[in-house]
Order: C-alpha cells, then sequence, then structure tokens
C-alpha cells in the first residue's frame, strides 16, 4: 500500500463507534462513525461548548445509520454534507442494482474480456460481487493486490496476468486509444462504474451507475431523519442548502458562551507584541478569515461538456437564519427579500462560496454579554451582521475584563 502522506507523528489510531477526548482540558470529543464509502471511511461526529457537528466527508447514506446510537437523538447544530449527487436529477439504483446492471452488460457479451476501471481506492465491492458471481479472478497490478490483501477482503484478486478475464485498472486507462488497442488482441469492453454524467469515447466503455456516494433521495431521508439546524455542503461549487430547508430542525439556535481558552488569549498576546499589532486587529483579521467551511473538495471528475439534464436548473441560496437572532416578521429567510447581501471575503475571484450568507442584519441587544470571546469561533455571516463599532467596542470589553482577572 502507499505510505500516508503525512507525518506519522501526526496519525492517531482512534477506534470506530468510540467516544475519544480531545486535549488535555477534555474540551472536545469526537466519535468516528462508519462512512459506508470506500474501505476504512468514516464519518466525525465532533461536539464540544460550539455545539455538535457533524461532518460526514464521503459517504452513502443507508438507513442503518439511523440505528447508530452516537447518533439516534441527537441534536446536530451544523452538518457538513457529501452533496456530490445533490441534484434532483442525479438520482442513483442502490449499489446492489447497479453491480446487477454491470453483471447484465457482461452476460451480453460473453466473448469479451472485461476491464473496469477505478480509483486507487473505492469500487472494491463491486469487483469482489462480479468475481463471485461469474467465478473468476480479478487481476490487478501487483500494488493494489498488496492493498487488498491488507483491507483483508476476500480472496479473489490476483496479480497473474491470464488468470482471470476480469481486469482492474486505473480510471485514467478507460479511453479511445487503450480500448483499440486491447481489441487488437481480444474482444474487449470497458465499464466505468460512476455516478456522474462522463462522455463515452468508445463504443465498447459502458457507464453502469454503481457510486460511493449518496443519491440526492438518500441524501434528502439523511436530512430529513437527522434534522439539523443548518447544511453545509463540503463539495465546492454547489449550493444545495434550498433542498433541505423543509427538514431543518426548527429548535431555536442560540449561540454558546464560548471561552478563548488561556493558551489561545496567550498566543495572541504574544504575537501582537512581536508584530506591534493591538489585540483587536488581530481578532479583526482572524474573524474576516475565519469562513466556517470545513474541507471543502473539488469534483474529482472534470466534466468536458456540460450536462443538458443541468442547464437552466436555477438552485435558491440557502439564507443562514440563526433562530435565535432572528424573528419570523423581519427574517429574510421568511419573508424571501434579500437585505444587505455581501460577497463572503477570503474567497478567490469567480469561485462560488460553499458556506452561505446571511442577509438580514441583527440587531446588537441579541448577543450576549462577552460575544467579542465568540469571534474566532463565530461563523463569518454572523460577524458581518454588527458594525465595526459594535465590533471594536466588545473586543475592548473582553480585553478589559482579561486584563482585570
Amino acid at each position: 500500500a502507499r505510505p500516508p502522506q503525512v507525518p506519522t507523528h501526526w496519525i492517531r489510531p482512534l477506534e470506530v463507534g468510540q467516544s475519544h477526548v480531545l486535549g488535555e482540558e477534555a474540551t472536545v470529543t469526537v466519535t468516528l462513525l462508519d462512512s459506508n464509502h470506500c474501505p476504512g471511511s468514516v464519518m466525525f461526529l465532533f461536539e464540544g461548548a460550539f455545539g455538535t457537528i457533524l461532518y460526514t466527508g464521503d459517504f452513502r447514506y443507508t438507513s442503518t445509520m439511523q440505528g447508530e446510537p452516537a447518533l439516534r437523538g441527537r441534536r446536530i447544530d451544523r452538518l457538513y454534507l457529501d452533496n456530490t449527487h445533490c441534484h434532483p436529477h442525479r438520482s442513483l439504483p442502490s449499489r446492489q442494482s447497479a453491480m446487477r446492471q454491470a453483471a447484465h452488460v457482461i452476460r451480453a457479451h460473453p466473448r469479451h474480456q472485461v476491464v473496469i476501471g477505478v480509483y486507487s481506492l473505492g469500487k472494491e465491492t463491486l469487483l469482489v460481487d462480479l468475481a463471485v458471481e461469474f467465478r473468476t479472478w480479478v487481476v490487478v497490478s501487483p500494488w493494489r493486490l498488496e492493498q487488498m490483501r491488507l483491507l483483508e477482503l476476500p480472496d479473489v484478486f490476483t496479480a497473474e496476468e491470464g488468470a482471470g478475464w476480469i481486469r482492474a485498472v486505473d480510471v485514467t486507462e478507460i479511453r479511445w486509444d487503450t480500448l483499440v488497442s486491447w481489441n487488437t488482441l481480444h474482444p474487449t469492453i470497458a465499464i466505468l462504474p460512476t455516478g456522474r454524467p462522463v462522455k463515452v469515447t468508445h463504443p465498447n466503455i459502458h457507464l453502469v451507475p454503481y457510486s460511493d456516494h449518496s443519491s440526492f433521495a438518500e441524501l434528502c431521508e439523511f436530512v430529513k431523519w437527522l434534522k439539523p439546524c443548518s447544511v453545509i455542503p463540503i463539495v465546492k461549487g454547489d449550493m444545495c442548502q434550498a433542498y433541505f430547508q423543509e427538514y431543518l430542525s426548527s429548535a431555536p439556535q442560540v449561540l454558546p458562551d464560548l471561552k478563548i481558552p488561556k493558551p489561545l488569549q496567550e498566543s495572541v498576546q504574544q504575537q501582537s507584541n512581536r508584530k506591534g499589532q493591538g489585540p483587536m486587529c488581530l481578532l479583526k483579521r482572524a474573524a474576516r478569515h475565519s469562513v466556517p467551511r470545513g474541507v471543502v473538495f473539488e469534483p474529482p471528475e472534470k466534466l468536458t461538456e456540460e450536462s443538458e439534464e443541468f442547464t437552466g436548473v436555477k438552485v435558491l441560496q440557502q439564507n443562514y437564519c440563526e433562530s435565535a437572532c432572528c424573528s419570523k416578521e423581519g427574517c429574510t429567510l421568511h419573508t424571501g427579500k434579500e437585505k444587505g447581501k455581501e460577497e463572503l471575503s477570503g474567497e478567490q475571484p469567480g469561485a462560488r462560496a460553499a458556506s452561505v450568507v446571511s442577509q438580514a442584519p441583527v440587531p446588537s441587544e441579541h448577543f450576549p454579554t462577552g460575544f467579542a470571546e465568540q469571534y474566532l469561533l463565530t461563523p463569518l455571516n454572523v460577524l458581518k451582521q454588527n458594525s465595526s463599532q459594535t465590533f471594536d467596542r466588545l473586543v475592548e470589553d473582553f480585553f478589559r475584563r482579561g486584563e482585570a482577572s
């Protein structure tokens, strides 16, 4: 298997399904949950003074997740969601159904060898199911064979050329020229298991809608069951929150009374002393660049042309409404009126923001005393709702009380 791309001293093995305490002061816990994606993939459930955050990463929802003890009855303040197929037109069959489609394609070409395009990790279950279905070895490269053994998958893989008539190759090898080359040696078909629309370049390339990511219907079912307070997409370029608005929790979102840990306060003071800047400048700069987007991924496949079914589809942008700070009469989330829309700072030109922008100013009297302590951990859209004068007053108040203590 390939070595990890991070220094080993940063790696901490954690058991799936168990809660682990982070930090010496035990202020944050994280629980790893099986994400039903590629082998070893997990979701992260974070709990602390900031509330409860579920980060799905790449995942394929299944109804069995509703039996997960760590999620049952749990209030989720923020759901960072894998929105790879978050579009009503991106309907997908179950993986088992997609496997049967692949088997049907293979049976329709009984005298052909079969080449399946896969990434470095993922689609292993499809390969195993096809090997069992047709009672043949799946030929893979030596390094992939070692990886399959480390994953303790069923013994259906071999690196011996010609031992089986199903072969797994890197997805980049499924091209016009390679199909022409393979077919000069032996009749060959290629199968691309993917849920994305892909332009087919050869008549012997067959698309099968097999995906390790949730379908749109599965995403809706997941959010409807979980009822989070807010949804933040993790795949860049698709503002999908509008699809889930009706499923979000109606419970008030009360901003937690966060405290900046003492080591962080000392670090801020040290940096301001070194650079000759006041603490207010540091906090302002931190607030400007602290857009709560989590890890944002670029889609792994770049389409050569836009699918016609996506053309002209208008997706409404969701207003991020902090329920504790809004009234239905004046909130743009309920009136549909846009007020004070601002462009997120910190975004590259031309990039679509993955986080949401608040469109209604929030009166300062709604914020609790000591709100300045929250600025490093508060969404940018909340920060923007306060004038710079309010910001300065709150920060000065925070540091004045800190010096007094």
